[in-house]
């Protein structure tokens, strides 16, 4: 279904511009970060943590990393202040990056099996689609967050993947 080279694309991508919302975020007053905005995840912070959040849960299914304290309704409320969530976004992403530098084409194939806290039954998905939804759901909610900074006054910039800068 995908490929390593496809993950690592979209691992950069997803490194990339995760380094552009935080440099918009800071540029923010930080009333504006925890406005409600009524998004789902209600402000921009909201749903920065959420994405984070999401991110781990992903990761712990297909890396082996810890999986995030809380359940998903909590995912808005991780880190209450943009230092906090930055520093585990960026550490987040570089082990995104590690991982998927380390990739290798069987790791994507089979099936992946866990129990769905938020619809209560047990899932079993194919690797490679589950790994397509995590790059998926980064790019929905950063369409997002996008949107909510930019009506927050923020100057945005470019967020199409042919322009991805090649350095990252």
């Amino acid at each position: 279904m995908i490929s390593v080279e496809y993950v690592q694309v979209m691992a950069r991508y997803n490194a990339w511009q995760n380094e552009t919302m935080i440099g918009l975020a800071e540029t923010l007053d930080p009333a504006e970060l925890t406005r409600d905005c009524g998004a789902f995840f209600r402000s921009i912070l909201g749903t920065l943590n959420h994405l984070l959040w999401v991110d781990r849960l992903w990761m712990s299914r297909l890396a082996d990393w810890k999986q995030p304290e809380g359940s998903l309704a909590d995912s808005a409320q991780c880190y209450p202040t943009l230092a906090a969530w930055k520093c585990d976004r960026m550490r987040a992403d570089a082990r995104i990056l590690l991982w998927a530098r380390q990739l290798r084409p069987a790791q994507l194939r089979g099936t992946l099996a866990w129990r769905s806290a938020s619809k209560e039954v047990e899932v079993t998905s194919p690797i490679g689609l589950c790994v397509v939804h995590m790059f998926n759901h980064q790019t929905h909610h950063r369409g997002q967050i996008h949107a909510m900074m930019s009506a927050a006054g923020a100057v945005t910039g470019l967020t199409d993947l042919v322009f991805m800068p090649e350095r990252i």
